[in-house]
């Protein structure tokens, strides 16, 4: 009898074993998930490429009162898109990252083929930039960038210097770079997108169609590259960068407006920082016009809801938008990835567990991560594709359920909107 419970204990550690080896599935959709978050008909390729802006001001550097220090900016990006897999090729790949410990790497398994080639039979596809938190990384909000892949997007998710958990620097800098960058990657990608440019992402990318993702400081930069000019109180704010940076992209200055680009169609924003601060007002979420869906939860105690994302939603008055809540979710609410099985563990450097950057103590994250994804599915189709049928999913059905989601799965939810004036 001790033989054969020790076998079965044998059998069942190392059934545990695997499952764990396979815990940091960045693709999982789960039963219950609403219809637009399955995957779509494309397999996927994924490749990593590195861009760099010329001459940027370098705030780490910059002493207040100094002349600007200036520097070569290198942006790390990621691009997930339609691919066309060689015979004999699988779906599937595995990619190790920095994690919230920098000292901890994990390996995310999901559905992209590494340095698969892109489909250049479909024509280009539209373009969807996204941009992570303070700190973050490129692979944060990986699920949605391998989700939007599969249904005919390419994604082009960002590392931001000085904001990455390898490389976070005095916050100043985030507060500069967050537009800068979001707005060098969209030009940079569109010139690399030209056919006959010799990249990869060469004839496939329709940059004119473009749509942004930024979660919390992403989210920030986010507001600000649609319309959103900080307030002239933003400048001289908090860790603010020196010599008043912040004031090139307020609305006392008439150089900003002629920034925004009107390649920019549709716009999510996950629990945006700045607003509890002080960071807009009226006069500047009122130049806000790009369809926006702002996600976030109730009890977001970082952005904060009611003074934070609600507030910015609430004063975008010309923007068609809308507000999907998770009612009693904290600030990771949708965006980032299911935490790695090798952030459950404490860590000495951060002196907690680097799980709870990941998760949420009320909401799976999975379950999170699927109603984003169809959530953005929607948005982006409508705004990007123009498939006007996808407006429906915006609706709740006879039986209170949202469009899309099967029979008392869509509790825990609001969903608010507001068409532009």
């Amino acid at each position: 009898m001790r033989f054969r419970l020790t076998a079965v204990l044998v059998a069942c550690l190392a059934v545990a074993s695997m499952a764990v080896a396979q815990t940091n599935r960045i693709d999982m959709v789960a039963p219950f998930a609403p219809e637009l978050a399955k995957h779509g008909p494309y397999t996927i390729g994924v490749q990593t490429f590195d861009v760099t802006d010329r001459n940027r001001v370098d705030v780490v550097h910059t002493t207040e009162g100094a002349p600007n220090a200036r520097y070569d900016r290198r942006l790390v990006l990621e691009a997930w898109y339609p691919a066309k897999l060689a015979p004999g090729q699988q779906s599937g790949g595995a990619t190790r990252v920095v994690t919230r410990d920098p000292s901890v790497t994990a390996v995310l398994y999901g559905r992209a083929v590494r340095g698969a080639a892109p489909v250049t039979t479909d024509g280009a596809f539209p373009l969807v930039i996204v941009s992570h938190g303070y700190p973050g990384n490129r692979f944060l909000m990986s699920h949605l960038c391998e989700h939007l892949a599969t249904i005919g997007f390419v994604v082009v998710a960002i590392d931001h210097p000085d904001s990455t958990y390898d490389d976070q620097q005095a916050f100043g800098s985030t507060l500069y770079n967050r537009a800068f960058d979001q707005l060098f990657v969209l030009n940079e990608v569109a010139r690399l997108g030209r056919t006959g440019s010799g990249h990869f992402l060469a004839g496939i990318v329709d940059d004119s169609k473009t749509g942004i993702v930024g979660y919390s400081m992403g989210g920030y930069g986010l507001v600000n590259v649609i319309g959103g000019a900080y307030a002239d109180a933003a400048v001289t704010a908090n860790n603010a960068p020196p010599n008043r940076l912040l004031a090139q992209r307020t609305a006392a200055n008439s150089d900003y407006q002629k920034t925004i680009d009107p390649r920019i169609k549709a716009a999510i924003a996950v629990a945006p920082w700045g607003m509890q601060n002080g960071f807009w007002d009226a006069t500047g979420l009122a130049g806000i016009r790009t369809p926006v869906l702002f996600v976030a939860g109730s009890n977001d105690n970082v952005a904060q809801y009611e003074r934070g994302t609600k507030a910015i939603y609430e004063g975008a008055v010309h923007a068609e938008r809308w507000l999907l809540t998770f009612i009693n979710a904290n600030h990771n609410a949708g965006a980032p990835i299911p935490a790695p099985i090798e952030t459950y563990r404490y860590s000495e450097t951060l002196k907690s567990y680097p799980f709870v950057h990941y998760a949420d103590a009320v909401w799976d994250s999975v379950r999170m991560n699927n109603i984003l994804d169809h959530f953005a599915t929607a948005f982006f189709e409508l705004y990007l594709k123009g498939q006007q049928d996808r407006l429906a999913y915006f609706g709740r059905e006879a039986n209170g359920d949202f469009k899309g989601f099967l029979p008392r799965t869509s509790v825990g939810l609001t969903l608010d909107h507001q068409a532009s004036r």
